[in-house]
């Protein structure tokens, strides 16, 4: 008869003598933090190493020496042709880019090995987003680095188009002295509408305001109260259209912003209304801004941003009531100075798993870097590979439900985890792309939180099968990663989840188990490590050892359980 509970604490422990047959030379039932951020569970699920970065458009010199100082290879190629991008990039980790770039589809599923791409700028139409996801590439942007110099020239528009200060400009080197035809309005009490409250909307709207200007607004995203505290309420857009002296835009370029200002909006707003555009062509429709100067509907335009760039219809730019810059938003020393710096750190910080900023696409790993919850997410996609493991389901409905306060907005970066567990012998997957990955394999997950927890535990994560009676519930203990219940079945000792482990279910009555699987173990020349049976649930118990490496069969072995799976994580 096996001493159980001896074999367990000697197991666990790592005390058990070198000679016994049954332990291998060295127990794996701890695993450290720093063995946990080296294990390829946990480099997975942030980032593989950046070591080679491209910069293909111009940046400031800062850009590549921050990057170079940490240790990254750099390597400078402005201007480059579809075909020589192609061939670039396939060795590479990141790339960088401006706006000249496009990084297309084709471009991301090229570079076999890329990590990151990364936006010195705010906007990323230039990027294929969604390909960059589907591969689980990261793509980043740096939200406030142009945003001073991009409100500027908003501003600076503004004050353009009240004083025809251009064309004023342009006629004077014409040798004319046209006083009375550049007669022009001036900006206090006037109304501005400010379409985006962003930073750079909020911005412009401090900057104005000084002018004596009256601002107001819409954002979906910003709350009135937030809107409020820098001057700017928010009215719907039907409301605002008729209000408006000046209207400026600073979203994003959307299927629900583009043609924001079209026929119907210009025909709904005021008779003379100056519209400014120095945010991302297509927001305003250009035909229709151009029927409503040409009638007077809109009595100026100024635009740094066109549909086409540069624009190859010039009926609009020609227009005599029309400022048109080369979309000069961020071209200020400073601005280019603060994107290069930015983008530079944030993927040094990638690279060497500190905090991440300025993700567009993998929110996830926002933060997978913060102390507290890499060691959870590196639970949920253990649980997630020991849940398919036992289940054998390609697909269905996971659900996920996380324990305890320390948890409570943990959902939205363990889903993709729990589905990079999951799916790790189908997918490339990680947890950029884990969610989009899982719902094209048919595998749904959902998640709730309860504040309640077991015992003295600060946090639980529970992971169920719908279907399926198979239930797993697991905690971080310290640096290690531990597993309480299988199936409702509680282990008094807690599993290390580490290594290779094997499940088996049996009925409670063989005692012999642990005897007939060593000896299958020795036949196969594999070390049993550790040893952790659970108690009795409707008179069968399950017990997980750890083992030395995978066997590579487990036919011989189902003949004497009920059930039985292996995993190595």
């Amino acid at each position: 008869m096996v001493d159980y509970e001896l074999l367990t604490h000697r197991l666990t422990e790592g005390r058990a003598r070198r000679g016994s047959p049954l332990v291998g030379r060295r127990s794996r039932a701890c695993l450290s933090l720093a063995a946990l951020r080296a294990s390829p569970l946990f480099c997975r699920a942030t980032m593989a190493p950046v070591r080679k970065v491209l910069i293909s458009d111009s940046l400031d010199p800062a850009c590549a020496q921050i990057l170079q100082a940490a240790g990254i290879r750099v390597v400078e190629k402005a201007g480059l042709g579809k075909e020589q991008l192609l061939a670039e990039i396939r060795d590479c980790d990141g790339l960088i880019v401006r706006s000249a770039t496009k990084v297309t589809a084709d471009i991301i599923n090229a570079a076999e090995q890329l990590q990151v791409i990364g936006r010195a700028g705010t906007g990323v139409d230039n990027v294929d987003v969604d390909a960059a996801t589907r591969k689980g590439v990261l793509v980043m942007n740096t939200p406030t680095g142009n945003s001073l110099s991009a409100a500027e020239l908003t501003c600076g528009m503004i004050l353009s188009l009240a004083r025809q200060i251009p064309q004023a400009a342009a006629s004077m080197k014409e040798g004319k002295w046209d006083r009375k035809k550049f007669m022009g309005m001036e900006l206090q009490g006037k109304t501005l509408g400010i379409l985006g409250l962003g930073r750079i909307g909020r911005e412009v709207a401090i900057r104005m305001q000084s002018f004596g200007m009256k601002t107001i607004g819409y954002d979906p995203i910003i709350t009135p109260e937030e809107s409020a505290a820098f001057g700017v309420p928010q009215l719907p857009l039907e409301q605002i259209w008729p209000l408006c002296d000046f209207i400026t835009v600073h979203t994003p370029l959307l299927p629900s912003t583009t043609g924001l200002l079209n026929d119907t909006t210009f025909a709904q707003c005021r008779r003379g209304v100056q519209v400014i555009n120095c945010a991302r062509g297509g927001i305003v429709d250009e035909g229709a801004l151009l029927r409503a100067v040409q009638s007077g509907q809109c009595g100026g335009a100024g635009l740094d941003v066109f549909t086409e760039e540069p624009p190859k219809d010039k009926a609009l730019v020609n227009h005599p009531n029309v400022i048109s810059c080369p979309h000069l938003g961020a071209s200020t020393r400073e601005a280019q100075n603060r994107c290069g710096r930015e983008i530079a750190m944030q993927i040094v910080d990638l690279a060497q798993g500190k905090a991440l900023t300025g993700a567009v696409n993998g929110q996830a790993l926002s933060s997978a870097y913060a102390p507290h919850s890499k060691p959870w997410i590196a639970l949920a996609k253990a649980l997630g590979a020991v849940l398919r493991a036992l289940t054998q389901q390609a697909n269905g409905s996971v659900q996920v439900v996380t324990h305890g306060p320390t948890l409570q907005k943990a959902g939205s970066y363990l889903i993709p985890a729990v589905a990079m567990g999951y799916l790790k012998e189908q997918k490339d997957v990680n947890l950029v792309n884990g969610m989009l990955l899982a719902q094209e394999a048919g595998l749904k997950i959902t998640t709730t939180h309860s504040d309640r927890t077991q015992g003295n535990e600060e946090g639980l994560l529970q992971v169920s099968a719908q279907g399926s009676p198979c239930s797993l519930i697991g905690s971080v203990q310290g640096s290690m990663l531990v597993l309480h219940e299988l199936n409702r079945a509680a282990f008094k000792q807690l599993v290390p989840l580490t290594g290779t482990l094997l499940f088996c279910r049996s009925k409670a009555s063989n005692a012999s188990l642990l005897s007939t699987i060593t000896g299958l173990l020795g036949k196969a020349r594999v070390e049993l490590l550790s040893y952790h049976r659970s108690c009795t649930v409707a008179g069968e118990e399950w017990s997980i050892l750890g083992l030395s490496s995978a066997l590579q069969s487990l036919q011989e072995l189902k003949q004497h359980v009920s059930e039985v799976a292996q995993v190595t994580f």
